[in-house]
């Protein structure tokens, strides 16, 4: 059985710059990955099947299979491959959850991306990187970012990739209230669509520069999430009083993350939530840096 890790994703910071006709919004957004993550294996079987464990897998166990963004990969490449001439046999598929659900950190996408590496190797497919892209974008436009799970800008809808050369990884805890947030009603709720752009981020060549980039730049999104959940500015401050250098809401929400000096400082500061929040989801980990 092939294994593939789903890190999380954070964006560091998400600016939205726009809105397209058909209703999308466009963005540009500093997204960073992690160790954590979800979990996904698959072999080769007499029919389909598709298993959901770990810690985080109750929220999703309410759901059909059918809906779940791991079959929908496993489908579309399927389909993919079909169109190509190429054989795609069933296959077993076991999702280890470990992300917390809707919470703004790319868990079911990086899922999807997870599974249409994984399914690409187990069925020896590779489609060209255009019809890969589309695949990926039509699952969810964070899926794109996702497939790639390195440090990058992300723009249009989040299918525009620009990989940056971040050589460093950041001690990062993630912290979420349990409470999922929908990505469509935060967008919603924005009271400007129309907002200055983010910046090319030059040369990020150590902790001070991203820093002080990141300081000069914003979530959009973190206000009207704010207002409709405000756990999450509670999330926010006790992040703060642990001493993280900074802290942020991640993509649409509720989960927020803070940075720390060391794995040492996280790693105390994450036990000091969880003491105090046993009811939220918490954990400290690093990104991962550029290959």
């Amino acid at each position: 059985m092939l294994t593939a890790n789903a890190p999380a994703k954070i964006n560091l910071a998400l600016h939205v710059t726009g809105q397209r006709t058909d209703g999308y919004h466009l963005i540009e957004s500093l997204v960073v990955f992690t160790e954590l993550g979800d979990q996904v294996s698959a072999d080769l079987a007499d029919a389909d099947s598709f298993d959901l464990v770990g810690p985080e897998a109750g929220a999703l166990s309410r759901l059909s299979s059918d809906n779940n963004l791991v079959t929908r990969a496993r489908d579309a490449l399927r389909q993919a491959a079909h169109a190509a001439g190429h054989a795609a046999p069933a296959v077993q598929i076991r999702l280890n959850k470990r992300l917390p659900v809707a919470s703004g950190i790319g868990g079911g996408s990086a899922d999807a991306a997870a599974a249409l590496r994984l399914l690409g190797q187990l069925w020896n497919f590779q489609p060209t990187a255009d019809v890969l892209s589309e695949i990926a974008l039509g699952l969810g436009a964070d899926v794109p970012m996702c497939l790639v799970s390195r440090p990058l800008i992300a723009s249009g809808i989040g299918e525009k990739i620009d990989p940056l050369k971040i050589r460093f990884s950041l001690d990062v805890v993630i912290v979420n209230p349990r409470i999922g947030v929908s990505t469509p009603t935060v967008f919603s709720a924005l009271q400007s669509r129309q907002n200055p752009p983010l910046p090319l981020p030059g040369h990020l060549d150590d902790r001070g520069a991203l820093a002080a980039f990141l300081a000069a730049n914003r979530n959009d999104l973190e206000l009207p999430a704010r207002q409709m959940v405000p756990q999450i500015s509670a999330c926010l401050a006790a992040l703060d009083d642990t001493g993280a250098s900074f802290v942020r809401m991640s993509g649409s929400g509720a989960s927020c993350f803070g940075l720390y000096d060391n794995a040492q400082a996280a790693g105390a500061a994450a036990t000091a939530i969880s003491a105090s929040r046993p009811d939220w989801f918490v954990a400290a980990t690093r990104t991962l840096p550029a290959e």
